[in-house]
């Protein structure tokens, strides 16, 4: 923690900073790794105890599994994609959803308190392992110039602007598209983490201090960021699985 000089240690970027845990070969291994680690293993054995042995009357976990599985179908992937297209992309974007939400509900997990995709290498890799699937599919789908007119967004009937309008949509589409996709999750679980510490901090400053009351509205603001993160971890998921879906749809969708 940072001293600011009254004594009140405020966060800041090494918040985000962890000593290895352990060092193998040069390879250094923290506790973002490992919590990444963790939620791996963690959705991949959910999974596998709810569906490994499916009945066709499904016990609770089952139940629970199914609610979530059908979730992200029906709720993001055949509204977005439609069922036919879509069917082949719900394990994918199923596992998404659930690494990021699961990542992100760590930042108010005792012990753990720290969203993984807080550190944007995580949410990079997604976005290009989506980024991949849908430049994959846009040629595939149209062959090699149907899919750069899919991507530029070439209109010939657009006139003299037209190649402006292709630019446009070129640098867009193939550069930012991947940028923002990530940064928006990491953005939000950034500022959620440092908003978070901010408190939690605040109030075991005050506590110390003769400002004891203050302390007591402290608190009460960290239950309430937690409470906000819980909402906002989900909808994060939601919407960078929802983007995903709708990419992915651009990628199948003909062009006029």
């Amino acid at each position: 923690m940072a001293d600011n000089g009254c004594g009140f240690p405020a966060p800041g970027l090494h918040s985000f900073l962890f000593q290895p845990i352990a060092t193998v070969g040069g390879f250094e291994f923290n506790k973002v790794m490992l919590l990444a680690l963790i939620t791996t293993l963690v959705v991949v054995s959910f999974f596998y105890a709810a569906f490994g042995r499916a009945k066709v009357v499904p016990g609770k976990l089952q139940m629970i599994g199914e609610a979530g599985y059908d979730f992200v179908r029906r709720g993001i992937v055949y509204e977005t994609i439609g069922k036919r297209e879509g069917e082949k992309f719900v394990p994918l974007m199923v596992s998404i959803f659930f690494f990021v939400w699961i990542m992100n509900i760590w930042s108010v997990v005792p012990l753990a308190q720290f969203p993984v995709a807080s550190i944007i290498a995580y949410p990079m890799v997604l976005a290009l392992i989506v980024y991949v699937i849908w430049v994959s599919l846009t040629f595939k789908r149209h062959g090699f110039v149907g899919g750069w007119k899919n991507i530029t967004g070439y209109d010939s009937s657009l006139g003299p602007i037209k190649w402006l309008v292709s630019f446009i949509e070129f640098f867009s589409n193939l550069l930012v598209r991947p940028f923002t996709h990530a940064v928006r999750l990491f953005a939000n679980m950034f500022a959620g983490h440092l908003m978070l510490v901010m408190f939690t901090v605040a109030s075991w400053y005050l506590l110390n201090s003769w400002l004891i009351p203050a302390a007591g509205v402290s608190f009460v603001m960290t239950m309430a960021m937690i409470v906000f993160e819980l909402f906002v971890q989900a909808v994060q998921a939601y919407v960078f699985v929802l983007l995903a879906c709708s990419y992915i749809q651009g990628a199948l969708a003909e062009h006029h």
